[in-house]
C-alpha cells in the first residue's frame, strides 16, 4: 500500500485545522497510509539562516522515499499535473512519498537539495496550519483523479 508522509515544521494549534487534517487522512485511508511528522520549530533562534539549518536537520531525519518540497519558488502545478506527478512516482516503483512543508522562514539548502521535486500551488502565502489542510486536500483530489473518483469535478 502507498505510504504518504507529510513533514511539516511546527504543530497545529487550532482544533478546526486538526479536524480538517483528520478528515482528509480518513478519506485518504482507502488508497494509502498517511503519516504526519512534525519537525520542531526553531522559535528560540533569531537568525533566519540558523533557524533554517536547525529546522532542516529535523526535516531531513523525517523524509523517506520520493520527496516533494512545497516551495513557492517551485514548479507551479495544477490539480491534474499534481496527480500526474504522484502517479508517475508510484508507477516508477515508489511506494513511499514525502511532502515537506517548511517553516515560516523557508527551508535550508540541504532540504532543498534532498527533495526530488520542488512544487508550488501558486504565489499566495498561506498560514502553515492552513497549508497542511490544503496539501492533504490536494493529495486527496490527486488520488481521486488517479482512481477516477468523481470528487475532482
Amino acid at each position: 500500500m502507498l505510504k504518504i508522509r507529510v513533514v511539516a515544521v511546527g504543530g497545529i494549534k487550532e482544533g478546526f485545522y486538526r479536524e480538517a487534517v483528520a478528515e482528509y487522512v480518513k478519506r485518504l485511508g482507502k488508497w494509502c497510509k498517511v503519516e504526519i511528522e512534525e519537525a520542531a520549530e526553531a522559535a528560540h533562534l533569531t537568525d533566519v539562516e540558523a533557524k533554517r539549518a536547525v529546522e532542516g536537520e529535523s526535516i531531513l531525519k523525517k523524509i523517506k522515499g520520493y520527496t516533494f518540497l512545497l516551495d513557492i519558488r517551485g514548479k507551479k502545478v495544477s490539480s491534474e499535473s499534481f496527480a500526474e506527478k504522484i502517479d508517475a512516482a508510484v508507477l516508477s516503483g515508489k511506494s513511499e512519498l514525502t511532502f515537506v512543508i517548511g517553516g515560516s522562514n523557508g527551508v535550508s539548502d540541504a532540504v532543498r537539495n534532498a527533495a526530488d521535486e520542488r512544487i508550488s500551488f501558486g504565489d499566495v502565502t498561506l498560514p502553515h496550519q492552513l497549508f497542511r489542510v490544503v496539501l492533504l486536500e490536494q493529495i486527496y483530489r490527486a488520488l481521486c483523479i488517479i482512481h477516477g473518483t468523481p470528487y475532482h469535478k
